[in-house]
């Protein structure tokens, strides 16, 4: 994945797309940072860790602009988030994710709230690829109806 980002990026340079060429010297600083911390080459899904954070930021970036009500730095950090999703893989859909959160009730049988980390850390491995947040407000509206 980490090639694939050196190889987009230089693609970005060519034909000029600044704000692609923009996310992408981002990530790919924040990428040598964590392989210098990891003393080691990073795997895909170190890599994959690294973009989610990075998305992460923008996303908590777009709540403080919203307070102010900047569109045009919202509306270029959904750009951004846009791209980097690009190199994450494909999330689960609605349905799925609801499914996996079912199969680990079933496997966990929790009796109420204070289930809720064993819980998030049976689905932490299973949906990675999916945004935490939202796992949790999940788990939590299934767990106070318990």
């Amino acid at each position: 994945m980490f090639n694939q980002i050196e190889e987009d990026l230089k693609s970005a340079m060519k034909n000029q797309e600044k704000l692609v060429l923009s996310v992408l010297r981002m990530v790919k600083s924040a990428l040598q940072l964590e392989k210098i911390n990891k003393k080691e080459d990073l795997t895909d899904e170190e890599v994959f860790a690294v973009i989610k954070k990075q998305i992460k930021m923008r996303r908590d970036s777009i709540g403080e602009f919203e307070k102010f009500d900047k569109k045009e730095e919202i509306e270029l950090l959904n750009q951004e988030i846009e791209i980097l999703n690009q190199y994450l893989p494909e999330a689960l859909s609605e349905e799925e994710l609801d499914q996996k959160i079912e199969e680990v009730f079933n496997e966990i049988q929790p009796s109420g709230m204070k289930d809720m980390g064993a819980i998030m850390k049976a689905l932490q491995p299973i949906v990675s690829q999916v945004d935490m947040s939202e796992v949790s407000k999940k788990v939590k509206m299934k767990l106070s109806n318990i």
